[in-house]
């Protein structure tokens, strides 16, 4: 049977230097390792607008500017409760399958947030997606914002679990 590695780290960090001005100082990461190649796992969660075809809690996905492959462009996420995230694409490397986008806004309690989203291969053919992001708590503390990001994480990497390890 295989197994799925989920490990998580919280830890107060920059990100890089290209985008340190618009991160905040607390930091979420998590990863799984999916029985897909990369390629296979890239074509899944690499289009820029297609977070609603594997994370549960976005119903829709709607781009209001630029293309889906190019920084600037703008998607706009509808939640199973009705609420909205606007977020825009920072840098997109499909060479590298590898995405930076930013919030711009949105309900949750959290500012200043930016997120890179990236495919690796991993052991025996399979790939590990890592999904990370730099924020601040706003209008609730630390903690609750670190639990309120992982557990989107959380929610979308289980379903990627669920999609290639069935």
């Amino acid at each position: 049977m295989l197994h799925t590695i989920i490990k998580t780290t919280v830890t107060v960090v920059l990100l890089t230097s290209a985008i340190t001005s618009f991160a905040g100082n607390l930091t979420v990461t998590k990863e799984i390792t999916v029985n897909a190649s990369p390629e296979t796992t890239w074509k899944m969660v690499g289009n820029f607008n297609h977070l609603d075809v594997w994370h549960p809690v976005v119903v829709a996905s709607e781009l209001t500017q630029g293309s889906s492959q190019s920084a600037g462009a703008v998607r706009l996420l509808t939640l199973g409760n009705g609420a909205t995230i606007t977020e825009k694409l920072v840098a997109n490397n499909n060479a590298l399958r590898s995405y930076t986008y930013a919030i711009t806004e949105s309900p949750l309690p959290i500012s200043d947030y930016v997120s890179t989203i990236t495919v690796s291969a991993a052991q025996d053919g399979k790939s590990t997606v890592t999904w990370s992001s730099s924020f601040d708590a706003n209008g609730a503390t630390n903690e609750e914002a670190i639990n309120t990001i992982a557990g989107i994480y959380d929610a979308g990497l289980n379903s990627l679990d669920k999609h290639f390890n069935k």
